[in-house]
């Protein structure tokens, strides 16, 4: 073992009875007096055997590992929560914000605790790579991510499918406007064994992410979950932990302000998930790099063009990515409009990595000047109704609902919402407000069931969704989220009342209440909103009273 690693260890140790306890304790589990003496490295892993995005991880921990101990150092493998919002049936309120706050926590008892002197983490789903990556940020020591790769699509009645189709079906369902037995086939036959949901939804946009902060290898964030490329990553990952852990090269120097930036643009190049708006900013406000981050999205929106339509904003899947040059390729095309020059975990810049990156099809990774839209996907929209921000992903939303206006149908629930629309409550024409359902009111509850309830009854092209709450990386239609300030900080959404107007004006960026600042300033006199604590288990209350704006990533403000 190089003498260096020896000495580093030995330095980290002087904890005397401490240090000689816990020496014991290592040896007592079989291992030998040379491999104590090894820079111990922790795998944090997120496997778990219920969620279908992290079922494979335990085989990727394995090649982490190998490559770990054929560079001379001691892996310790050690878990952390996962939960998949596509198996929660229970209550959707746990999922994001809450349970992404969370894993970032363990990351910081387990590892911290453990003084362990660098990490390779596994993780691929929509809470857990951004709970990840903020655990990294928090700790800045030597850090690779190792992301778990998409579902690649499977074959039914001879072709292959995509599962958002099936989602887009479930309304029909009900509507009696789609055959009950052909979705029956489709759910058991439209995903797959392991991995992210095969688009870009908040797990791959997420992935991608962290691939564009260079915390993960060139190329990972765009391998199918069943490759042999996967396990390779893994493997490489393992073996370049090491040569981190030697040069010194902690989180905090590849999580700098040009790598967060970076990671915004390639987000607007792929059209990522809405929910980026929330994890990005946290991501780098556990990195100290507190900045008007809602911008940055704005302005690369409108200066970095949508170069890649994967489903819901386009056709191809994330297999037809992947055929087509995968993140490589992407990230290669961006170059002239990225901060090339920023360190990776590779230990080389990001020009370095991708320069030599080959395009195979230009169809599906489109060269900058014959993009899919000249915009990015994702739009900031501000207002009288959003006076700090809210977000659409207007890639997926039809071109004829660019500009809407009209009535306020309004919920003060995601359940009342629901059952407004099973009561035909809303019409063609309207704007469904859905609020309460911000970090504070409902932890951030999606509004996504709502979005495909009403897609599925028809209603999609002529009514709008304004709310507080967020969407499925999945979102498609004039579904505009995260309003800022949300309901139950008494923004103005909280003020809106049945039959106001509300307009929407994509090209000039805007969501206006059309109601006067008198009669505004009346309502917010009026206005007696409390946050029903009592109905809520403790973390959800403890949440609730810490999370801190949106705009900032809802990280705890304490």
């Amino acid at each position: 073992m190089d003498e260096r690693f020896a000495k580093h260890c030995r330095s980290m140790g002087k904890y005397g009875v401490g240090k000689e306890c816990r020496r014991g304790l290592v040896r007592g589990m079989g291992y030998s007096e040379d491999e104590f003496e090894r820079p111990l490295v922790a795998v944090v892993n997120s496997w778990n055997e219920y969620n279908p995005g992290h079922v494979h991880l335990r085989a990727l921990s394995e090649r982490v590992k190998q490559g770990i101990r054929e560079c001379g150092g001691l892996p310790f493998e050690v878990m952390t929560s996962a939960i998949c919002d596509g198996m929660v049936l229970k209550n959707p309120r746990y999922i994001e914000l809450p349970s992404r706050n969370h894993i970032c926590d363990e990351v910081e008892l387990i590892v911290e605790s453990n003084m362990f002197d660098a990490m390779v983490m596994l993780s691929t789903c929509d809470s857990i790579v951004p709970g990840h990556l903020m655990g990294a940020a928090r700790l800045n020591i030597p850090t690779i991510m190792v992301t778990g790769g998409y579902m690649p699509m499977p074959f039914l009645d001879g072709r292959s499918v995509n599962y958002i189709d099936l989602t887009d079906n479930v309304g029909k369902v009900m509507n009696g406007e789609y055959e009950r037995s052909k979705a029956d086939r489709e759910v058991a036959g439209m995903y797959g064994p392991c991995g992210a949901c095969g688009v870009m939804t908040t797990a791959n946009s997420m992935c991608l992410v962290a691939e564009a902060l260079g915390l993960s290898l060139p190329g990972n964030g765009c391998l199918a979950a069943t490759s042999s490329e996967l396990l390779q990553c893994a493997y490489q990952a393992g073996r370049q932990i090491m040569t981190l852990l030697e040069k010194g090269i902690t989180a905090r120097k590849v999580i700098t302000p040009g790598a967060v930036k970076n990671a915004i643009r390639v987000t607007m190049a792929m059209a990522g998930s809405t929910n980026l708006f929330m994890h990005i900013p946290a991501v780098a406000s556990e990195a100290g790099l507190r900045g008007k981050w809602w911008a940055e999205f704005d302005l690369a929106s409108r200066t970095v063009p949508q170069i890649v339509g994967a489903s819901p904003s386009g056709p191809w899947h994330l297999q037809d990515v992947d055929r087509a040059g995968g993140s490589r390729a992407v990230m290669k095309r961006l170059l002239p409009l990225l901060d090339s020059g920023e360190l990776t975990v590779t230990g080389k810049t990001i020009a370095e990595n991708y320069a030599d990156a080959t395009i195979f099809d230009s169809e599906v990774i489109r060269p900058l000047d014959h993009p899919v839209s000249s915009e990015g996907a994702l739009y900031v929209l501000y207002g009288s109704l959003a006076p700090d921000g809210s977000i659409i992903k207007v890639g997926a939303c039809d071109e004829k609902m660019r500009h809407f206006r009209g009535p306020a149908r309004t919920f003060d629930s995601l359940e009342a919402a629901m059952a407004g629309l099973d009561a035909g409550e809303v019409q063609k024409g309207d704007v469904a407000v859905v609020r309460y359902l911000g970090p504070k009111a409902a932890f951030g509850t999606t509004a996504y069931v709502f979005q495909k309830e009403l897609k599925g009854r028809g209603l999609d092209k002529d009514v709008a969704i304004v709310t507080d709450g967020r969407f499925s990386g999945g979102s498609s239609g004039l579904s505009i989220g995260y309003i800022s300030p949300e309901a139950g900080l008494c923004g103005p959404l909280a003020l809106v009342k049945n039959g106001d107007m509300i307009d929407i004006n994509l090209d000039e960026r805007r969501l206006d209440l059309l109601v006067g600042e008198d009669e505004m300033a009346r309502r917010k006199g009026e206005w007696n909103w409390q946050f029903p604590g009592g109905d809520y288990p403790p973390f959800l209350r403890l949440f609730s009273k810490c999370a801190g704006s949106l705009a900032n990533g809802a990280v705890w403000e304490l």
